[in-house]
């Protein structure tokens, strides 16, 4: 489905009870179709949109910030990136899928698509909850910002990779600490939460992972 000027990719069924978000980079649409048939095990009617976005660092990353890795620094565009969301994507998902106009809409990703996520839950109290796996709560001066613009979801998910921060990049490192006091900070203020730690590093199996998200999020409270 053409929605503006960018091709989503539509699964699930319309009239569902939940709309699942995920910003989407092209080194993911391989893996889509397997994580959607892992999200599928879950028993909730769900409709998933993917949205491409063409420069990962640029578009899912709140402020500017210098390069971590490699050369290319991050560009700061999240607001734009959030606008077209909720002025465009979610607008035409309801209206062509007929979807319920009370639908939780759940909003995750993968690495810098996850903290894009937390931080969009910020901005706005349109989205029900949060599936953020391995989220880059490394990126600069984030913590500092969560804690004075809180996240407004209520049911948060947070993972990380038990490898993750013991990698020699000084400012990804503090991915541990960092995960660990947003779930702390989330459980305090009385946040429906949990934090997960799977096996291996960052790049393993961010497709099950993100689907193990999502899926969580769609179970209501036990």
């Amino acid at each position: 489905m053409q929605i503006g000027n960018k091709p989503c990719r539509i699964y699930g069924e319309p009239h569902a009870e939940y709309l699942l978000l995920q910003m989407t980079g092209e080194h993911e649409l391989q893996s889509m179709e397997s994580e959607v048939t892992a999200i599928a095990q879950s028993a909730h009617h769900f409709l998933f949109a993917a949205i491409p976005v063409e420069s990962w660092n640029d578009a899912l990353s709140p402020w500017e910030a210098p390069a971590v890795w490699g050369k290319q620094g991050f560009g700061g565009n999240a607001t734009e990136t959030l606008c077209f969301l909720t002025e465009q994507v979610i607008p035409t998902l309801k209206w062509q899928l007929d979807l319920p106009e009370n639908v939780k809409i759940i909003l995750g990703g993968y690495s810098l698509a996850g903290l894009f996520a937390l931080w969009a839950s910020t901005q706005t109290d349109l989205f029900y909850g949060v599936a953020a796996a391995s989220p880059s709560v490394w990126f600069p001066d984030w913590m500092e910002f969560e804690q004075q613009h809180p996240i407004q979801a209520q049911r948060v998910y947070l993972s990380l990779g038990d490898k993750e921060e013991h990698t020699k990049n000084t400012v990804m490192a503090a991915v541990g600490d960092n995960i660990r006091a947003l779930h702390s900070r989330l459980a305090e203020c009385g946040a429906d939460c949990t934090l997960e730690w799977n096996s291996g590093g960052h790049f393993k199996d961010a497709d099950l992972r993100t689907a193990k998200a999502f899926r969580w999020v769609m179970e209501e409270s036990r």
